[in-house]
């Protein structure tokens, strides 16, 4: 640069070398256009060396030093020099973008020398490293970062068979997946030869993944899990194919390896869904095939988004997953096909935690009545302006069964709410209470409170009954309700006063002993049966009492024979029998 410029070792070999007060200490790897060398201290600063900065740190290396020597330096700041990039001094890693990072940097020279590690837009390792000759300690410099570009890792894909495979660009590989995630790692990590790979899934979407993501140093021998939408057990991973493939026959599960959940989620794409027309989900899950390890059921039209992702890790993670209190959307794993029979809970593994994501249909109330003094009153008791259900009145229809199926055809969900016209309806009971569409159709039988006798179970109580399975049922048993798959649910539906009239009083209690004393040995409805047949409390308890003991008298002097007590349903044959052992005449 100078015509009298001369080389030197270092800075005391400089002052050995210098003939002037004092000389410029000058390197090739800065740029001084513009620089003024005839700059010169003011007297009392005359004894200290100067030092410019340069655009990275407050020493560039450029002084201007006394000849006899100093005590102290000057930082000056009134020109700042630029560095040139020093390129020997530099190791660049594997697929990092050079045009990304400014090679210019150096370190300060009033520091120990140092391997400077440097970051990229992921971590803070895994960018260069500049290495000052000699040093062997690590120092990490955020000052800047650099980039790694994508396409550095190859990428292998698991298909899941779903339709999806082949969407991921670049990808070098294919394996089908099978059972588990650990098994299937397995295979992958004992049939390639890379140090580190990428496995992704063919149920994700990778559109705006960054394949450029890389561990930090400390964690290059970890297994890196990536989120699929907000589950952290996800089918995105990074491995390092030597370590997987060494270790991994010590974890039975690949929950217990030594793995790295990263907060980057990759989406999930859109699972099947599948509408159908049942009334629970049991025969379109054994009887649909779909592509793919999940599928949303539904037995409406709505739109399910979003689902929560469940996780296909192992077979305990691939949970069936209700998302509503009557499951009208669940989440259905292909590997619980097989072991569904008669309903969904036949599959060991059901995650009942989102519930609460949907809300179903709510179910259609009809009211049956038939004469009863009680009816109108306990009709208007009804929240007819409270609740968002359809509200039905079946009026006069004889016969149990037909008048059944005529509440049946009333209502326009597939349950309804039967309450029948001796129910006054307690106004604590839940309106959006649900059938359990993750087993067969069935009615479900609530409580009720008996006045007399203090009993509280299913008779004269509300019933949530199948709509279908009332229209196939002609009634051939003594109890039109038990004749089908039912349920009782512990919830008290209200009070059945049934003891308005004598008239009405014995004829319940005749027919629900009859019931009752048919069921025998059973141990609770012997109970039942009991306290049927003992002095009650209140209004015609006594006519209640008659009916109970005259049911058990009848059914034993005809030995218990089915024909003889269906009798029991037809009203003629009732009001003479309790007229000819009573003298009890029907309220008209």
């Amino acid at each position: 640069m100078f015509a009298h410029e001369r080389e030197a070792l270092d800075i005391d070999d400089a002052k050995l070398l210098s003939r002037t007060r004092y000389f410029w200490w000058v390197n090739y790897l800065t740029d001084y256009t513009g620089f003024d060398f005839l700059w010169e201290p003011v007297p009392w600063e005359a004894h200290q060396r100067h030092a410019w900065p340069s655009q990275w740190q407050k020493d560039s290396g450029t002084y201007l030093v006394p000849r006899q020597g100093y005590s102290e330096t000057n930082y000056r700041t009134e020109h700042q020099l630029t560095r040139y990039y020093d390129l020997p001094s530099w190791t660049i890693p594997k697929g990092f973008d050079v045009q990304s990072f400014d090679f210019s940097w150096h370190p300060d020279p009033t520091e120990p020398g140092y391997i400077y590690q440097f970051g990229t837009q992921h971590q803070r390792t895994g960018g260069p490293q500049y290495v000052v000759p000699g040093a062997t300690d690590l120092k990490f410099c955020d000052q800047i970062r650099g980039s790694l570009k994508a396409g550095a890792t190859p990428i292998i894909e698991i298909d899941h068979m779903d339709g999806n495979r082949g969407q991921v660009p670049d990808t070098v590989k294919t394996v089908r997946y099978f059972d588990n995630y650990r098994d299937t790692l397995t295979r992958i990590a004992n049939t390639v030869e890379d140090e580190y790979v990428w496995i992704v899934s063919s149920v994700c979407d990778y559109n705006n993944f960054d394949f450029s993501w890389h561990p930090e140093f400390w964690q290059s021998t970890m297994l890196h899990v990536f989120a699929s939408d907000g589950e952290k057990f996800g089918d995105t991973f990074y491995m390092h194919v030597p370590s997987f493939r060494k270790r991994i026959a010590q974890f039975e599960l690949l929950d217990w390896y030594d793995v790295n959940f990263v907060g980057m989620p990759v989406p999930r794409r859109p699972l099947p869904v599948i509408h159908h027309t049942f009334d629970s989900h049991v025969e379109a899950v054994k009887t649909i095939d779909w592509l793919g390890p999940l599928a949303i059921f539904s037995v409406n039209k709505t739109v399910v988004n979003p689902v929560p992702p469940v996780p296909l890790w192992r077979e305990k993670t691939k949970t069936v997953v209700p998302l509503s209190a009557g499951a009208s959307q669940v989440v259905v794993p292909k590997s619980a096909i097989p072991a569904v029979k008669t309903q969904l809970y036949d599959y060991a593994h059901i995650d009942r935690t989102h519930r609460h994501m949907y809300r179903d249909q709510l179910l259609d109330i009809v009211f049956i009545d038939n004469g009863e003094p009680t009816a109108d009153y306990n009709y208007l008791q009804l929240p007819h302006t409270t609740i968002a259900n359809g509200i039905h009145r079946s009026t006069g229809v004889n016969g149990r069964v037909a008048a059944y199926q005529a509440a049946a055809q009333l209502s326009t969900t597939p349950w309804f709410f039967a309450v029948f016209a001796k129910l006054q309806v307690s106004e604590r009971f839940d309106w959006t209470w649900q059938p359990d569409r993750l087993q067969e159709p069935k009615h479900y039988i609530f409580h009720a409170l008996n006045p007399v006798n203090g009993l509280v179970y299913g008779h004269q109580a509300m019933i949530a009954y199948n709509k279908k399975l009332v229209l196939d049922n002609p009634g051939v048993g003594l109890d039109f309700t038990l004749d089908s798959a039912h349920e009782v649910v512990p919830i008290e539906s209200g009070i059945a006063y049934y003891n308005h009239t004598p008239w009405m009083t014995w004829r319940t209690a005749f027919r629900e002993c009859i019931k009752l004393r048919h069921s025998l040995p059973n141990v609770e409805n012997e109970y039942r049966l009991n306290r049927w047949c003992a002095d009650g409390h209140g209004v015609n308890a006594e006519w209640s009492r008659r009916g109970a003991e005259d049911a058990v008298e009848y059914y034993d002097a005809v030995g218990g024979d089915f024909a003889e007590l269906k009798k029991s349903y037809d009203w003629a044959w009732l009001a003479s029998y309790a007229f000819l052992k009573r003298n009890l005449t029907p309220d008209q």
